[in-house]
């Protein structure tokens, strides 16, 4: 078994764990457990599964203790090792958006899907092979669905934008959002006095700007104290980052708007100003990191953010 090396303990029974997908602090599970019972939010890719199974471990959980596997959408990061995961865990059920159930059962057009974007090496390297989850053991959540872990009750409300088979999870015990990727990313390397930084994932093939905007809205009407990101773990200080979030939005329609006529071009024109922007940001955010460290944590999401606003453009002139 691999080496649990990062599980970050909150309150609420609630613990961050690092998935070691890419690099460390870029993609994390979540642990919640209540009563002597546990649910995990997002699972990461196959290579992750152990560490999960560590922090049960950690935990002095056995994982039949395990309810539920909340998967807050489909993508790969969030999901990939889902099917793995499931059978180590006899008693859980895998909590999906009914758009995303199919996928899961039958994995082949999601794998497609993501090939294109990645390649099919990169694809390899990054996620293995992704097993299949049996159709019974999966529940296709439906919008404002709530589930009970021992006394505490979560709440899963739909929340497209960043794709249409998304949703997150609402712990009304804890007054916190597992937002899987509809409240943005949020790296802890840029944290500093000013607090935490964040912005949008626009990344392929279902980014719509009005529903993304509509997410955040719902998601705040919570009122929640804290929200868990898969990118990266726990941020508070909501109000500003969800004005922070609006604001980004708006911008990246901007930039894909003005790069929509450059025709082979429209790529690198879109990740071109994008990047400028976000690094303008981060920097009027406080940022101290030198310049190859902030770009080597935007690198990825400007590229996969400028493939989805690409896909949004060509959805617009259908």
């Amino acid at each position: 078994m691999r080496t649990l090396s990062a599980l970050w303990d909150f309150d609420h029974g609630i613990s961050a764990i690092d998935t070691d997908y890419v690099r460390p602090l870029l993609d994390a599970s979540h642990l919640i457990v209540r009563g002597g019972r546990a649910a995990f939010v997002d699972v990461g890719v196959n290579h992750s599964i152990p560490l999960l199974l560590a922090a049960l471990q950690a935990k002095n959980l056995d994982t039949a203790a395990v309810e539920y596997v909340f998967l807050t959408h489909v993508h790969l990061d969030h999901a990939g090792g889902a099917g793995q995961l499931m059978r180590h865990l006899p008693n859980a059920k895998a909590v999906v958006h009914p758009r995303g159930a199919a996928h899961l059962v039958n994995p082949d057009k999601l794998i497609a899907g993501t090939q294109q974007v990645y390649g099919e090496q990169r694809f390899a390297e990054l996620y293995g092979e992704i097993l299949p989850i049996p159709a019974q053991r999966i529940i296709k959540v439906q919008d404002n669905a709530r589930f009970r872990l021992d006394g505490s009750e979560f709440q899963c409300t739909h929340t497209p934008g960043h794709a249409l088979h998304h949703y997150c999870l609402v712990d009304l015990d804890s007054h916190s959002v597992f937002t899987g990727d509809s409240f943005g990313i949020s790296y802890r390397a840029f944290d500093n006095k000013n607090g935490a930084f964040i912005f949008p994932a626009t990344t392929p093939t279902h980014f719509d700007p009005q529903q993304a905007h509509a997410s955040l809205d719902r998601i705040m009407a919570f009122e929640p104290e804290a929200c868990f990101l898969t990118h990266y773990s726990r941020v508070t200080g909501l109000q500003r980052l969800s004005a922070d979030m609006h604001t980004h939005l708006d911008k990246f329609v901007q930039i894909a708007q003005a790069c929509a006529n450059r025709g082979e071009q429209r790529s690198a024109c879109m990740k071109e100003l994008m990047h400028t922007y976000l690094v303008q940001r981060v920097r009027e955010h406080g940022c101290r990191l030198d310049q190859a460290q902030v770009d080597l944590w935007l690198e990825m999401d400007v590229e996969l953010n400028a493939q989805g606003l690409a896909v949004w453009l060509d959805r617009l002139q259908r």
